[in-house]
């Protein structure tokens, strides 16, 4: 599949990897082995690293470093000072860096600093406007999420209508789609939108590789379309009033059915509801999805999701999601004109 040319972008070369598919870095759940399996796929693999201490980036960057030499990018949630987690990032060679949850100015430090290690920087917008200032300010690569994707979302426009508002904004640069796509089909309306590429989250939370926890990953692929919830106020704690998408379950009913109160007035506040790896309490509205090594009532924590989770069907390997996702799209592609190949994607004009 590498080189295959109706996949093939200028972003691909831009960011030196084989097809138009970015792992999105979905917090804590990704880390080195998700990354580097899919970036020897040929994507562009992603680690969440905002939360993260100095000795935790320098190890998984290390791991990276051991497991693949292709491309692996960064994410800094810029609700919080990012400084020193950038410097180690590009102090340890990362050089694609991805921002998310604030504007950039021009002159911003996130962006000279990211550039003067010679990096690319991204930044995920939710609006034609949003990416319009992002790229005044020397952003390389727009990231449109929709309303459709799970984790964090500040926007409120739904993919399919956002993404085309966002290119013709923008052009020349680059765009990936990010926000409700999980298989090929996917990936070939993104391009067909003029998005230069994916960004795929759910998809990948249920990789063999991923962190996600076992019954978390289960839970993923029973679910259909109409199982998320987009809510405000809810898996907030150590997050304030950050909005997210999430699978529906018991904490949120209870919340709904208590009238969706404020934070401090919401049922079960002060339960714990599981334990981390490190045996750490886990209260119930805490921002922490579950992973590997946690224990509890883990339904009732924040288990990420988009609305892709109708076509999230199997658990299985990064590599086999890449190649799979990748082919189907090619059929799509060819299918609209059989026999011949589509054309590689050109920028914009205008």
């Amino acid at each position: 599949m590498p080189g295959s040319p109706s996949l093939h972008t200028p972003l691909c070369d831009l960011l030196e990897i084989d097809l138009p598919i970015v792992q999105a870095p979905i917090g804590r759940v990704s880390g080195a082995a998700l990354a580097a399996a899919v970036a020897e796929a040929g994507g562009l693999g992603m680690l969440g690293l905002s939360y993260a201490t100095d000795d935790e980036i320098r190890r998984v960057l290390g791991e990276v470093g051991h497991l693949t030499h292709r491309p692996v990018g960064v994410n800094l949630i810029l609700e919080w000072d990012q400084r020193e987690r950038l410097a180690t990032c590009l102090e340890m060679g990362a050089r694609v860096v991805s921002y998310f949850w604030s504007e950039l100015a021009p002159g911003s430090a996130y962006i000279e600093e990211a550039h003067a290690a010679g990096g690319l920087v991204m930044l995920t917008v939710g609006s034609a406007e949003e990416g319009r200032r992002a790229v005044d300010a020397g952003v390389d690569i727009i990231v449109a999420q929709g309303l459709d994707a799970g984790g964090h979302v500040r926007g409120s426009v739904g993919t399919l209508a956002l993404v085309p508002a966002v290119v013709d904004a923008v052009a020349p640069t680059p765009v990936i789609a990010a926000g409700g796509i999980g298989d090929g089909r996917g990936l070939a309306a993104a391009l067909a939108l003029g998005a230069q590429a994916a960004w795929m989250g759910t998809r990948f939370v249920v990789a063999d590789e991923s962190l996600a926890h076992p019954a978390y990953k289960d839970r993923v692929v029973a679910s259909r379309e109409t199982d998320t919830a987009w809510t405000v106020g809810v898996f907030d704690r150590g997050f304030p009033d950050a909005p997210v998408r999430t699978l529906d379950n018991s904490t949120i009913r209870a919340w709904r059915a208590a009238g969706s109160p404020e934070p401090g007035g919401r049922p079960g506040e002060t339960d714990v509801v599981a334990h981390g790896p490190d045996g750490r309490p886990l209260t119930r509205y805490d921002f922490a999805p579950p992973v590997v090594g946690m224990s509890g009532d883990l339904e009732a924590m924040a288990n990420y999701a988009g609305q892709s989770v109708g076509v999230v069907r199997t658990r299985q390997p990064a590599a086999e999601i890449v190649r799979e996702v990748a082919a189907e799209a090619e059929r799509v592609l060819s299918s609209f004109n059989p026999g011949v190949t589509a054309p590689a994607r050109q920028p914009p004009t205008g």
